[in-house]
Protein backbone atom coordinates (compact mmCIF):
# COMPACT_ATOMS: atom_id res chain seq x y z
CA UNK A 1 0.00 0.00 0.00
CA UNK A 2 1.12 3.51 -0.91
CA UNK A 3 -0.08 6.77 0.36
CA UNK A 4 -0.93 9.40 -1.84
CA UNK A 5 2.44 11.52 -1.89
CA UNK A 6 4.77 8.43 -0.49
CA UNK A 7 6.02 6.57 -3.51
CA UNK A 8 7.76 3.60 -2.29
CA UNK A 9 8.68 2.73 -5.57
CA UNK A 10 9.60 5.47 -6.87
CA UNK A 11 12.27 5.63 -3.73
CA UNK A 12 13.53 2.38 -4.17
CA UNK A 13 14.00 3.16 -7.84
CA UNK A 14 16.00 6.23 -7.22
CA UNK A 15 17.95 4.82 -3.86
CA UNK A 16 18.90 1.31 -5.71
CA UNK A 17 22.35 2.12 -6.08
CA UNK A 18 22.69 3.27 -2.43
CA UNK A 19 23.26 1.24 0.45
CA UNK A 20 20.33 2.96 2.92
CA UNK A 21 17.25 2.88 0.82
CA UNK A 22 17.65 0.14 -1.40
CA UNK A 23 15.26 -1.69 -0.13
CA UNK A 24 11.85 -0.36 1.51
CA UNK A 25 9.05 -1.62 3.75
CA UNK A 26 6.01 0.14 3.90
CA UNK A 27 3.94 -0.26 6.52
CA UNK A 28 0.29 1.54 6.96
CA UNK A 29 -0.22 0.93 10.35
CA UNK A 30 2.57 -0.23 12.58
CA UNK A 31 3.13 -0.92 16.36
CA UNK A 32 7.19 0.67 16.07
CA UNK A 33 9.23 0.58 12.94
CA UNK A 34 12.07 0.37 15.73
CA UNK A 35 11.14 -3.23 16.74
CA UNK A 36 10.14 -4.06 13.20
CA UNK A 37 13.45 -2.88 11.52
CA UNK A 38 15.38 -4.94 14.76
CA UNK A 39 13.08 -8.14 13.89
CA UNK A 40 14.39 -7.73 10.25
CA UNK A 41 18.19 -7.30 11.48
CA UNK A 42 17.60 -10.55 13.26
CA UNK A 43 16.69 -12.65 10.45
CA UNK A 44 19.21 -11.03 8.27
CA UNK A 45 17.78 -8.32 6.34
CA UNK A 46 20.49 -6.40 4.26
CA UNK A 47 22.34 -3.52 5.91
CA UNK A 48 20.20 -0.67 4.62
CA UNK A 49 17.14 -1.53 4.78
CA UNK A 50 14.27 1.32 5.83
CA UNK A 51 11.05 0.36 7.93
CA UNK A 52 8.32 3.25 7.24
CA UNK A 53 4.60 3.36 9.07
CA UNK A 54 2.03 6.07 8.20
CA UNK A 55 1.08 5.25 11.88
CA UNK A 56 2.99 3.51 15.07
CA UNK A 57 0.60 2.10 17.69
CA UNK A 58 3.60 1.82 19.94
CA UNK A 59 6.03 4.52 18.48
CA UNK A 60 8.54 5.71 20.76
CA UNK A 61 11.03 8.52 21.09
CA UNK A 62 14.14 8.98 23.77
CA UNK A 63 13.33 7.68 26.98
CA UNK A 64 10.74 5.81 25.99
CA UNK A 65 8.53 8.88 25.34
CA UNK A 66 5.04 9.15 22.91
CA UNK A 67 6.36 10.20 19.85
CA UNK A 68 2.82 12.30 18.25
CA UNK A 69 2.67 11.79 14.30
CA UNK A 70 -0.83 11.83 12.95
CA UNK A 71 -1.42 9.58 10.21
CA UNK A 72 0.11 10.18 6.82
CA UNK A 73 1.53 13.59 7.78
CA UNK A 74 4.81 13.25 8.78
CA UNK A 75 7.74 10.79 7.95
CA UNK A 76 8.41 7.93 10.92
CA UNK A 77 10.70 5.73 9.99
CA UNK A 78 13.99 2.91 10.55
CA UNK A 79 16.95 1.95 9.26
CA UNK A 80 18.65 -0.97 10.08
CA UNK A 81 22.60 -0.61 9.92
CA UNK A 82 25.64 -2.80 10.45
CA UNK A 83 28.45 -0.35 11.44
CA UNK A 84 31.96 -1.28 13.42
CA UNK A 85 31.95 -0.59 16.97
CA UNK A 86 34.33 2.56 15.69
CA UNK A 87 31.56 3.67 13.14
CA UNK A 88 28.72 3.59 15.86
CA UNK A 89 29.30 6.77 17.44
CA UNK A 90 29.10 8.70 14.12
CA UNK A 91 25.57 7.07 13.46
CA UNK A 92 23.84 9.83 15.20
CA UNK A 93 26.22 12.85 13.67
CA UNK A 94 25.44 11.08 10.16
CA UNK A 95 21.38 10.99 11.19
CA UNK A 96 20.68 14.23 12.64
CA UNK A 97 23.01 16.16 9.82
CA UNK A 98 21.10 14.30 7.07
CA UNK A 99 18.00 15.80 8.53
CA UNK A 100 19.45 19.14 9.27
CA UNK A 101 20.56 19.05 5.31
CA UNK A 102 17.41 17.99 4.51
CA UNK A 103 15.55 20.57 6.16
CA UNK A 104 17.59 23.50 4.51
CA UNK A 105 17.28 22.16 1.10
CA UNK A 106 13.06 20.98 0.74
CA UNK A 107 12.26 24.48 2.91
CA UNK A 108 14.88 26.93 3.12
CA UNK A 109 15.14 26.68 6.84
CA UNK A 110 18.16 27.06 8.96
CA UNK A 111 18.52 24.12 10.80
CA UNK A 112 20.59 23.25 14.50
CA UNK A 113 21.37 20.24 16.85
CA UNK A 114 20.23 20.27 20.17
CA UNK A 115 22.40 17.55 21.60
CA UNK A 116 22.35 14.92 21.38
CA UNK A 117 20.32 13.58 18.74
CA UNK A 118 17.10 16.76 18.48
CA UNK A 119 16.94 18.86 15.37
CA UNK A 120 15.32 22.14 15.34
CA UNK A 121 14.32 25.29 13.75
CA UNK A 122 13.77 28.24 15.56
CA UNK A 123 15.00 26.74 18.82
CA UNK A 124 11.23 24.47 18.23
CA UNK A 125 11.75 20.55 18.03
CA UNK A 126 11.17 19.32 13.65
CA UNK A 127 12.91 16.21 14.50
CA UNK A 128 14.03 13.16 16.91
CA UNK A 129 16.21 10.76 16.29
CA UNK A 130 16.59 7.08 18.33
CA UNK A 131 19.10 4.10 18.29
CA UNK A 132 19.24 0.97 19.59
CA UNK A 133 22.11 -1.13 19.02
CA UNK A 134 22.45 -4.75 19.45
CA UNK A 135 26.05 -5.48 20.92
CA UNK A 136 27.65 -8.80 21.55
CA UNK A 137 30.98 -8.64 23.22
CA UNK A 138 33.10 -6.41 20.48
CA UNK A 139 31.04 -6.76 17.55
CA UNK A 140 27.99 -4.55 16.75
CA UNK A 141 25.83 -6.88 15.37
CA UNK A 142 23.25 -4.16 14.22
CA UNK A 143 22.29 -0.41 15.09
CA UNK A 144 18.72 0.69 14.52
CA UNK A 145 18.25 4.44 13.75
CA UNK A 146 14.53 5.62 14.50
CA UNK A 147 14.02 8.96 12.37
CA UNK A 148 10.80 11.27 13.31
CA UNK A 149 10.64 13.97 10.57
CA UNK A 150 7.53 16.81 11.36
CA UNK A 151 6.28 17.48 7.70
CA UNK A 152 2.63 18.32 6.82
CA UNK A 153 1.48 18.81 10.64
CA UNK A 154 0.52 21.28 13.04
CA UNK A 155 1.77 20.72 16.04
CA UNK A 156 0.26 23.95 17.64
CA UNK A 157 -2.83 21.83 17.59
CA UNK A 158 -1.37 19.58 19.85
CA UNK A 159 -1.36 21.06 23.56
CA UNK A 160 1.49 19.05 24.91
CA UNK A 161 4.07 20.04 22.06
CA UNK A 162 2.38 23.14 21.51
CA UNK A 163 5.42 25.14 22.92
CA UNK A 164 8.19 22.93 21.93
CA UNK A 165 8.13 21.60 18.54
CA UNK A 166 7.10 22.73 14.61
CA UNK A 167 7.36 21.48 11.24
CA UNK A 168 8.20 21.76 7.87
CA UNK A 169 4.64 22.88 7.06
CA UNK A 170 3.98 25.31 10.19
CA UNK A 171 7.80 26.93 9.23
CA UNK A 172 6.64 27.65 5.38
CA UNK A 173 2.59 27.54 5.61
CA UNK A 174 2.84 24.89 2.99
CA UNK A 175 2.55 21.54 2.46
CA UNK A 176 5.37 19.51 1.13
CA UNK A 177 5.97 16.09 -0.69
CA UNK A 178 6.49 13.88 1.32
CA UNK A 179 8.37 11.17 -1.17
CA UNK A 180 10.71 14.37 -2.49
CA UNK A 181 11.70 14.74 1.70
CA UNK A 182 11.99 11.19 2.32
CA UNK A 183 14.36 11.15 -0.87
CA UNK A 184 16.69 14.14 -0.18
CA UNK A 185 17.07 12.60 3.72
CA UNK A 186 17.71 9.13 2.61
CA UNK A 187 20.01 10.54 0.36
CA UNK A 188 21.52 12.84 2.51
CA UNK A 189 21.98 9.90 5.20
CA UNK A 190 23.91 7.46 2.82
CA UNK A 191 26.41 10.06 1.52
CA UNK A 192 27.31 10.40 5.71
CA UNK A 193 27.44 6.96 6.38
CA UNK A 194 29.20 6.05 3.03
CA UNK A 195 31.98 8.93 4.60
CA UNK A 196 31.82 7.30 7.88
CA UNK A 197 32.77 3.94 6.22
CA UNK A 198 35.85 5.40 4.34
CA UNK A 199 37.29 6.16 8.13
CA UNK A 200 36.23 9.85 7.93
CA UNK A 201 34.84 11.58 11.30
CA UNK A 202 32.21 13.99 11.20
CA UNK A 203 32.98 15.55 15.12
CA UNK A 204 33.79 19.01 13.63
CA UNK A 205 31.16 19.82 11.22
CA UNK A 206 28.62 17.96 13.71
CA UNK A 207 30.05 20.25 16.35
CA UNK A 208 29.59 23.11 14.16
CA UNK A 209 26.01 22.92 14.18
CA UNK A 210 24.75 21.95 17.76
CA UNK A 211 23.06 25.13 19.34
CA UNK A 212 23.71 23.47 22.83
CA UNK A 213 27.49 24.31 22.95
CA UNK A 214 28.79 27.87 24.70
CA UNK A 215 25.53 27.78 26.98
CA UNK A 216 25.00 27.23 30.61
CA UNK A 217 23.15 23.77 30.73
CA UNK A 218 21.48 21.50 32.99
CA UNK A 219 22.01 18.10 32.29
CA UNK A 220 19.74 15.12 33.30
CA UNK A 221 20.66 11.58 33.25
CA UNK A 222 18.80 8.60 35.22
CA UNK A 223 19.74 10.07 39.15
CA UNK A 224 22.51 12.61 38.21
CA UNK A 225 22.18 15.85 37.70
CA UNK A 226 24.64 18.03 36.34
CA UNK A 227 25.39 21.71 35.55
CA UNK A 228 28.12 23.79 33.92
CA UNK A 229 28.77 25.20 30.46
CA UNK A 230 28.88 23.12 27.71
CA UNK A 231 32.46 24.05 25.93
CA UNK A 232 32.54 20.94 23.04
CA UNK A 233 32.04 17.70 22.68
CA UNK A 234 34.74 14.66 21.90
CA UNK A 235 35.50 12.67 19.28
CA UNK A 236 32.64 10.26 20.37
CA UNK A 237 30.43 12.63 20.38
CA UNK A 238 29.84 13.22 24.24
CA UNK A 239 29.24 16.69 25.70
CA UNK A 240 32.15 18.27 27.74
CA UNK A 241 30.84 20.59 30.49
CA UNK A 242 32.92 22.86 32.45
CA UNK A 243 31.56 22.86 36.27
CA UNK A 244 31.83 26.18 38.27
CA UNK A 245 34.69 24.53 40.58
CA UNK A 246 37.02 24.44 37.07
CA UNK A 247 36.76 21.04 36.62
CA UNK A 248 35.32 19.42 33.35
CA UNK A 249 32.28 16.74 33.11
CA UNK A 250 31.92 14.24 30.04
CA UNK A 251 28.38 13.20 29.38
CA UNK A 252 27.49 10.09 27.04
CA UNK A 253 24.12 10.61 27.17
CA UNK A 254 21.72 12.29 29.38
CA UNK A 255 18.42 15.53 28.77
CA UNK A 256 19.64 19.06 28.52
CA UNK A 257 17.79 22.42 29.60
CA UNK A 258 19.72 25.55 28.65
CA UNK A 259 20.07 27.52 31.90
CA UNK A 260 19.74 31.32 31.84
Amino acid sequence: MTSSDLDIALLEQALSGSVIGHRIHYHDTLGSTMDETRRLAEAGSDEGTVVIAEEQTAGRGRFNRAWISPRGQNLSFSVLLRPTPAQLPFMNMAATLAVARTVAEVAGLSATIKWPNDVRVGGLKISGILIETAIEETTVNHAVVGIGLNVNFDPSKYEEIAGISTSLYRETSRMHNRTQVLLRLLGHFDELYASVRRGESLVRVWESQLDTLGKSVRLAWHETVVEGRAEAVDEQGNLILRLADGSTFTATAGEVTSQV
